[in-house]
Parts: C-alpha cells; sequence; structure tokens
C-alpha cells in the first residue's frame, strides 16, 4: 500500500492543442514524409553496489507528428519528467528506466507495427495515450502476455479483464452516471417537479460515445430526475450548428473536447443550459482565455479525478515543483493550459506498480508477467483513502471522483465538494 495525497489528470484525446509536442526525425521517399521512430534519452542512474543497474524500458506507442501531436507531447514530457525524477532520486534501487517511442502518427494501422517495433527495442511493457492502441494490441497482448497501460479507457479494451490497465481515469459511462447523480441530489439549480433535460454534442469516436451512452442509459433509469434530449456526434468538425439547436432547450448540456467552438455558439445563440462535463472538455482550458469565454463557461460543472493547481497536495505540489524544476520557462504557460502535464499522476501509478513488482521479484527478474501478477492487486492511498486500485476483474484504477466548478469572474476551477464522490459503475 502506498500513501499520497495525489492531483490528478484524466487524459483528453484531442485533435487541437497550441501545446508544445514532441519532435521526430523525418525523411523523404518517394515525396513523401517518413516519421523514423527514435528512443527518447533518459537520465542513467548511478550503479549502486558496484554493480551495473537492471535497465526497464517503457515503450511509448504516441503520436509525434499527426493530429493529436501537441496534446500527446504534453503527456510525453510528463512520461520524461517522471522518469527522470525516479532515476534521479534512485526511487527504485538497482533500476534504470528508459523510455523508447513509436510515432503512430494517431494512425490506427501502425498500432501493431509499433507494439512490434517496440518490443524489438527491448520495451517490456506498453504506455500509450492514443484511444486506437489498446482497443487494437487487446487481443494480441493478452495473448503475449504483455502489459498496456493506457490513459484512455475503453471498455473494448478492459472487457474481458486482461493485459490492458487503464491510469489515473474511469470509464465514460461511469463518470456519467456520477455527474448526473450528483447534480440530482446537490445542484441547487435543479429543475423541481419536473425531469431536467440533458444531452450533450461530440466528436464521433469510441471515448465520447461512452459519455453519451451513459447518459442516455442513466436518463432511463432515472426517468423522475431526468428527460434524456439526444447525444449528437459530427466527424471532427467545429461547426456545431445542428447540435446546438438540437439541445436549446437543455437544462444541462456535456460539449464536446474541446468545448470553447461549441460553447461560443451555443452562448451566442441565446441558449443558457448549464454546461456540464470533466477534464475531457477543458482539455485546452487555454482556449477559453484566447477565445474570451470565461463568461459564456461560467459555473459548468466539473467531474474530475484528482486536484486542480490551484489546490494543495503532494502529488500536484510535485507536478508545480517538476515543472519549474525541469521546463522554468513553460511552466507557467503549461499549468495555463489546462490539466494536460497533471498526467504525470498516471505515471505514478504505473512506476508505483513498476516498483513493487521489482520489490517483489527482483531487478534481474522484472519482466511483463510479473508486472502484470502484481498490477492485479495494487493499491494506492490518497487524501485518507484507497483512491486507486486494481483487481482480478478492475481494469480502471479511479476509486473516487472530486466535483469542481468553472468561474468566469475568477477565470479558474474552484472545488465545491470537499467530499470525495465514489463512482457510480451501474446507473
Amino acid at each position: 500500500m502506498r500513501v499520497l495525497c495525489i492531483g490528478i489528470l484524466v487524459t483528453a484525446i484531442v485533435l487541437l492543442s497550441s501545446l508544445t509536442g514532441c519532435s521526430s526525425s523525418d525523411n523523404e521517399e518517394n515525396g513523401e514524409t517518413i516519421s523514423t521512430p527514435t528512443p527518447s534519452t533518459t537520465p542513467t542512474v548511478e550503479p549502486t553496489g558496484g554493480s551495473e543497474p537492471v535497465i526497464i524500458t517503457i515503450g511509448n506507442l504516441t503520436d509525434i507528428t499527426g493530429p493529436a501531436s501537441n496534446p500527446l507531447g504534453v503527456i510525453a514530457t510528463a512520461l520524461e519528467d517522471m522518469v527522470r525524477y525516479y532515476n534521479e532520486n534512485n526511487i527504485i534501487p538497482g533500476v534504470e528506466l528508459q523510455i523508447v517511442e513509436y510515432d503512430g502518427a494517431y494512425d490506427p494501422s501502425k498500432d501493431i507495427p509499433g507494439y512490434e517495433w517496440l518490443k524489438g527495442q527491448g520495451a517490456d511493457f506498453i504506455f500509450s495515450s492514443v484511444g486506437s492502441v489498446p482497443i487494437t494490441l487487446k487481443p494480441i497482448v493478452d495473448k503475449d502476455k504483455v502489459v498496456v497501460f493506457t490513459m484512455t479507457p475503453d471498455k473494448f479494451a478492459l472487457e474481458p479483464p486482461g493485459y490492458v490497465f487503464c491510469l489515473a481515469n474511469t470509464l465514460g459511462d461511469y463518470q456519467s452516471y456520477t455527474l448526473l447523480n450528483w447534480i440530482a441530489e446537490n445542484d441547487p439549480g435543479f429543475p423541481v417537479g419536473r425531469p431536467a433535460k440533458v444531452g450533450g454534442a461530440f466528436w464521433a469516436e469510441a471515448y465520447s460515445q461512452t459519455f453519451l451512452d451513459g447518459m442516455e442509459k442513466y436518463s432511463e433509469v432515472h426517468p423522475d430526475q431526468y428527460e434524456y434530449v439526444g447525444g449528437y456526434t459530427t466527424n471532427f468538425s467545429f461547426m456545431w450548428g445542428p447540435e446546438v439547436e438540437a439541445l436549446k432547450d437543455c437544462d444541462y448540456v456535456m460539449p464536446p473536447g474541446p468545448m470553447q467552438h461549441f460553447t461560443k455558439e451555443y452562448r451566442d445563440a441565446g441558449y443558457q443550459a448549464r454546461l456540464i462535463g470533466t477534464d475531457f472538455q477543458i482539455s485546452i482550458l487555454k482556449m477559453t482565455d484566447d477565445m474570451d469565454l470565461w463568461d459564456k463557461s461560467d459555473k459548468m460543472l466539473l467531474l474530475r479525478t484528482g486536484l486542480w493547481w490551484n489546490e494543495d497536495g503532494e502529488m500536484i505540489n510535485m507536478a508545480k515543483q517538476l515543472l519549474f524544476d525541469y521546463h522554468p520557462d513553460q511552466a507557467e504557460s503549461l499549468m495555463a493550459e489546462g490539466p494536460g502535464y497533471q498526467s504525470l499522476r498516471g505515471m505514478y501509478v504505473m512506476l508505483e506498480i513498476v516498483k513493487e513488482t521489482v520489490e517483489t521479484v527482483d531487478p534481474q527478474n522484472f519482466n511483463s508477467e510479473a508486472l502484470y501478477e502484481v498490477a492485479q492487486s495494487f493499491s494506492l492511498t490518497v487524501d485518507g483513502i484507497e483512491n486507486h486500485s486494481y483487481t482480478k476483474t478492475k481494469r480502471t484504477s479511479v476509486n473516487n471522483i472530486g466535483m469542481y466548478e468553472l468561474r468566469g469572474a475568477e477565470k479558474d476551477i474552484f472545488r465545491i465538494d470537499p467530499e470525495w464522490i465514489p463512482i457510480l459503475y451501474e446507473p
């Protein structure tokens, strides 16, 4: 059992961001640009006891040159910084952590080649924030017995329970259940004498669809609380006219992630529904400032799986410290961008599982099967409660969520319920 007061990130896989991504080496062939994956450099740990450290290699199947390269670049930076922190402080004695990266360019057809390349480079297990990767690889890694840690959960990757584990996040429908339940029981503006009208709009991809499915299912089970107006998806468009009109009479609307273009259209049309969401919606929070949408986003309710930048806790303080230590010129701007760098909490969960595995089997015997056995019984206590855990059947780590509110006048996000809210796994 590890005890730590932790801040949070829930990773939002988005196709737009102004964040600084990773670089890659490119070659020209037949007029086309071919991305060449290269190993990342990580600090070397000084040998202990006169012997060379055992190398444990993390294979990061990411997007370096594709449409999600900017937001995933920040997650890659968080991973590199956490590995650097563990190495510099010798947190896993006798072990040097290294990273190798493969640029899948956000192309699902490269998921399997990327996995095979990373294995060929000596990756002991896989980390990925690309939504398609855990779904594509699940049958393969379950057969190969190679652990995949993902930041973007999907039921198809997690059921039946196998070698894919979701870090510091939970499924979208579980979030919808928990969010709608809290609103019905706690929001003073909840309609009296009738069900609240609720709906949402997203880009058409699997992770977003789970949010809408969860909202619909919860409304069906609780017709006295909610009337589900509908869930509307587009093919990665930034024009939301039809969806705005369809949701105009709602009491609560879950906008897409990132939410800013929808929010502007919805408010400019004169519609007043209270916005609701998670870190997915505020994945690029700085756009709210850039587009002057703080007032239009005021009082948005956000379900988050941990602490925000303006709170105090051991892990969120570590995030701020690492930002200012490793990226002093970018720290303030990265914090203003939103929750992206807070993804290091997921890296912490992952590396603590690695640490516990090394303690269990010794560095020389570390492998993915040993990692899998330890992960299935891993737990982490946060703020006096077991906030993260896996079992033989549970593949999402987060057990509790906090409720926050975006306040336009203060241009920030604030916690509005001091209690941790247990995740609802059924509506």
